[in-house]
């Protein structure tokens, strides 16, 4: 923990929580390397992305993101949790641009985004052939029961929570070195 304290900005940090719906958790189960790994990229991205929207904070921001399979309640929970500093830097790199007190990034469009990005990359990972289906899911192999199966997923709400800030670097560090 003590090595990490150098790390971080003096600043406020964000808390967001990315998580896939359960039926989609079971095709990570079966498939942890690929749906992990995009699980990380499609979290990452509307972050960095809405932040970089001049309509929005126009800056450059940085995140820490831990990946956690199982839930409170011992079952197969994949979700990333993230601490995101409370602004980022300019477009040039020259200056700090703090985000709006206590408020950092609509959850709302981080879900939209953040859904789409994933169920894109899920059947990218599917067209490649790195994805492979066991039991009750080996149907989903063929092309399109897996579309059929990730349809639903494009209209419902994913669930990206996003708790207000934890304070300063004092504050992030031991919920972090848990």
């Amino acid at each position: 923990m003590e090595a990490r304290a150098e790390d971080l900005l003096p600043v406020e940090y964000f808390h967001f929580v990315f998580t896939l719906p359960a039926e989609i958790a079971r095709i990570a189960y079966w498939n942890k390397r690929a749906v992990y790994g995009l699980l990380f990229k499609s979290s990452a991205q509307p972050v960095m992305t809405i932040a970089a929207d001049p309509r929005r904070m126009g800056a450059r921001v940085g995140m820490t993101s831990v990946l956690l399979t199982w839930g409170s309640a011992l079952t197969h929970h994949p979700h990333v949790h993230m601490i995101v500093p409370d602004g980022g830097l300019s477009p040039g790199g020259s200056r700090w641009i703090a985000c709006l007190r206590s408020f950092f990034l609509h959850v709302r469009v981080l879900s939209r985004l953040f859904r789409r990005l994933f169920l894109e990359g899920l059947m990218d990972l599917h067209c490649a052939g790195k994805l492979a289906f066991f039991g009750d899911l080996e149907e989903l192999a063929e092309a399109g029961a897996f579309a059929a199966c990730l349809a639903p997923f494009r209209k419902s709400e994913w669930v990206v929570y996003a708790k207000p800030p934890f304070g300063g670097p004092e504050a992030v560090l031991p919920y972090l070195s848990r």
